[in-house]
């Protein structure tokens, strides 16, 4: 996607061939700038603190802290130790593993003085085939779009609902539940999205309005509870989200806070989509309730981030002293709830059998 006019990615080889470069989204939306990974503490730290977030990003750049951790030690203990260490930074988004898991694959059998160049083989492939997944949503998504925008009245723009950031900056490129918002834009349809600000991080008021706006797609930011009212007066016409992992039966783990949107889409008749590329997909859980729920720091739900009127960024406390504070980072959403999943291979509803009619290699392996 294009920042003051210039073409980014959100991961990218650095200029030397081997280490890594970054949006340090942390710093969003109020400065914009790149760090540089170059070992695998870089890229755990990254993936830990949020530098980078989104399942799909996740994944990729611990594809890369493989490769980079590879380059001090291609041994198979190393290895191992890279794979456990990186798995354990963030517990909820399944790409992590999934990312490791196929790195694993593409060096383990291969002498050491081979692991590294086809570690950073497959992580390129890897990104590459990320920003087609999430190319492919888009397509799959823009359908629905234009059906739905078809029952407006015309000239009438197409109200959507968002939740955390799902865009680009979540994704090595497209975003998942942005893909079609981008693609319906992008093609001159009328659009609009509500952006729930997504407390405590505020992932939806920092990241998702940067890059909107950065693309130009008109948008209003919202505070978190105010989706229902929205619903109730019908001015959401869709709601999309995102996710970091979803069962085998279609129950999705996603941001805190959409669940209670899905409730509400659910009490107001608003279609519920859910916009997923196949390595968020965890078919060895059976359901949302073995989904691992991360608990992040309360100083998270206790402070928040910001500018001044001065300029300055700053950190303020918002409760007072002493005060007890949880902040799990997601919650699931039951299938039920979920009117439909949108994937690089289409749109199926959100159940075993919906999943299995695109993904029909996996009826012979199942849950595990």
């Amino acid at each position: 996607m294009r920042i003051n006019g210039r073409q980014y990615q959100t991961i990218w080889l650095s200029e030397d061939g081997w280490s890594v470069e970054i949006i340090d989204q942390t710093r969003l939306p109020h400065i914009f700038a790149t760090v540089r990974l170059s070992s695998l503490e870089d890229a755990a730290r990254a993936i830990r603190t949020m530098q980078v977030r989104g399942a799909p990003l996740i994944g990729v750049t611990a594809a890369y802290g493989l490769c980079l951790a590879l380059r001090s030690d291609a041994s198979d203990e190393a290895l191992n130790q890279a794979i456990d260490h990186l798995t354990s930074q963030r517990p909820t988004a399944v790409n992590l593993r999934w990312a490791l898991e196929e790195m694993q694959l593409a060096v383990r059998n291969l002498s050491r003085g081979s692991r590294v160049e086809a570690a950073y083989a497959r992580a390129a492939r890897m990104a590459r085939d990320d920003v087609e997944a999430n190319r492919a949503i888009g397509e799959h998504g823009l359908v629905l779009l234009r059906t739905l925008l078809a029952r407006k009245p015309a000239g009438t723009p197409l109200n959507v609902l968002t939740h955390c950031n799902a865009g680009w900056l979540a994704a090595v490129d497209w975003g998942t539940a942005t893909s079609p918002i981008y693609r319906a834009h992008d093609l001159g349809l009328p659009i609009h999205v509500w952006v729930g600000e997504t407390r405590p991080r505020n992932q939806g008021a920092a990241l998702t309005t940067f890059e909107l706006g950065a693309h130009g797609v008109p948008h209003t930011v919202i505070a978190d509870n105010a989706g229902g009212h929205l619903m109730q007066r019908g001015e959401v016409d869709v709601a999309i989200v995102g996710a970091d992992r979803v069962a085998a039966n279609g129950d999705a783990a996603n941001k805190i806070g959409t669940y209670l949107k899905a409730l509400a889409a659910r009490d107001t008749g608003v279609p519920f989509y859910v916009a997923l590329p196949y390595s968020t997909i965890d078919w060895s859980l059976e359901n949302g309730d073995q989904i691992p729920i991360e608990e992040r720091s309360c100083d998270e739900v206790l402070h928040m981030t910001g500018r001044t009127a001065a300029g300055d960024i700053a950190t303020v406390q918002i409760a007072p002293d002493g005060s007890p504070a949880a902040n799990p980072a997601f919650d699931i959403t039951p299938s039920r709830l979920i009117t439909g999943l949108i994937t690089e291979r289409g749109v199926a509803a959100a159940s075993a059998s919906g999943l299995l009619s695109l993904y029909p290699e996996r009826r012979a392996t199942g849950p595990a």
